[in-house]
């Protein structure tokens, strides 16, 4: 298996500042969204995207939380993780404690993290307590070191 360090992935993550938001596309510096930041990374870092991801809405509001594709998923395609937040980790959120998770970014140190805002761009933002709170997953890439 390809290995490379924590830093390789925030390092590419902030290659991707600025992106504009773009609902369910996943090119660097014309568009994505947090999935998108995620799926990019996974491509650029292991060579592949792994499988398409389905329709989703960009909704937050959606308070069905006994379908988790978004976690599912993670649970297939990367390796989940206990304990402090490291650098280079993938962040799944649930906005709303009654919903599914969805959304995502990538932990840029243990109080920062990348993501795509809706409406902006791919950004760098703290990762407050009103983020942890709302943390539902943490994931390695397979062969982050």
């Amino acid at each position: 298996m390809k290995t490379f360090p924590r830093e390789g992935v925030v390092a590419a993550a902030r290659q991707w500042l600025g992106t504009p938001y773009v609902h369910q596309a996943a090119a660097k510096g014309q568009g994505t969204d947090c999935l998108g930041l995620v799926r990019g990374l996974y491509a650029e870092l292991l060579g592949a995207e792994p499988e398409a991801p389905p329709p989703y809405t960009p909704d937050w509001n959606e308070t069905r939380a006994d379908e988790e594709p978004l976690l599912a998923a993670a649970r297939r395609h990367l390796v989940a993780r206990q304990g402090p937040v490291l650098p280079g980790q993938v962040l799944i959120f649930r906005v709303l404690p009654t919903g599914p998770a969805k959304h995502c970014g990538i932990a840029s140190d243990r109080d920062r993290f990348i993501h795509a805002y809706a409406g902006r761009a791919v950004i760098e933002s703290p990762l407050s307590r009103w983020w942890r709170e709302r943390l539902a997953g943490v994931f390695d890439f397979p062969g982050a070191d």
